[in-house]
């Protein structure tokens, strides 16, 4: 009998802890109700991405763009990718059926995005530019997951105009959007260049901010890379404008969001780490390549 009240006991704390693990953090608000005005659902606007994402990549293939499996800048993306994605349904519960992928693309652009459906692409130009730390790799890469998660682009569509969905979503893999080689975006058609009219709004670039904050803190990644990120990103745009940082609001503001809510991602990455959130070591960033 006591074995049994052991066992329940033990039973109620690990159901106690889970809850907490999902209640503590960023706050989980609901999907945005403008997505219902897109013309279309969450299937057909996946369906879609991974039509185009796999353009990219074939057009990508014939200009040798594309990193191979065995290069070690990919295979350091995946590993952490694959700590960032189990915890993505507590953002959208549909993640969990998405069909994941990661590539590399040879391009001195700094940028990198998420397509509808968990399709992630990186220029290597984000990772040596800026000299990233695998923390501010993980930031980046979690904000990009949350305008997928999100669906972000989906709303923007339902908010603009639903009768160009399409041609907004093929033109995320576009020259105009992503700033990659002119001869790659030309092949890609008309309909990548309608994309570089969307920008998402102050509000989707927030919560992506602090979304991927909460996954990347929940993956081990410390979330103060994300107040070096942006202080690397607004150093460099003073010499060179760069897309990523073409949609407001502006890094000074990014950064203030985000310290304003780091006291809820701190604990969420001290669990993660089995640290004391009382006595964490300084965050350790990546000085910027001599230009």
């Amino acid at each position: 009998m006591k074995k049994l009240k052991l066992k329940a006991a033990v039973a109620a704390l690990l159901l106690c802890a889970s809850a907490m693990a999902q209640n503590d953090g960023i706050p989980v608000e609901k999907l945005s109700r403008a997505r219902a005005l897109a013309g279309a659902d969450a299937a057909q606007f996946d369906q879609q991405s991974k039509l185009q994402y796999n353009q990219m990549l074939t057009e990508a293939h014939k200009k040798d763009a594309v990193a191979t499996d065995s290069n070690p800048q990919l295979i350091r993306l995946r590993a952490i990718a694959r700590r960032i994605i189990p915890f993505t349904t507590r953002w959208n519960p549909d993640s969990a059926k998405w069909d994941w992928q990661v590539n590399l693309l040879r391009s001195d652009t700094v940028n990198a995005f998420c397509m509808p459906g968990g399709r992630i692409a990186f220029y290597n130009g984000i990772l040596t530019k800026l000299n990233l730390t695998d923390d501010e790799v993980a930031m980046v890469m979690g904000h990009e997951i949350a305008h997928a998660l999100r669906e972000h682009a989906r709303a923007q569509a339902g908010k603009n105009n639903a009768a160009s969905l399409f041609g907004r979503v093929a033109g995320a893999a576009g020259a105009a959007y992503f700033g990659i080689d002119p001869r790659l975006g030309d092949a890609l058609g008309s309909g990548a260049a309608k994309m570089a009219s969307l920008k998402f709004s102050r509000g989707d670039e927030t919560e992506a901010d602090l979304v991927g904050m909460d996954l990347a803190a929940r993956a081990g990644f410390d979330p103060r890379a994300g107040i070096a990120l942006w202080e690397k990103m607004s150093a460099i745009n003073k010499n060179q404008p760069i897309s990523f940082l073409s949609t407001h609001p502006t890094g000074k503001d990014r950064i203030k969001e985000m310290n304003e809510h780091m006291h809820l991602v701190l604990p969420v990455y001290a669990r993660a780490k089995g640290l004391d959130p009382n006595k964490l070591p300084v965050y350790r960033s990546l000085a910027l390549p001599r230009s």
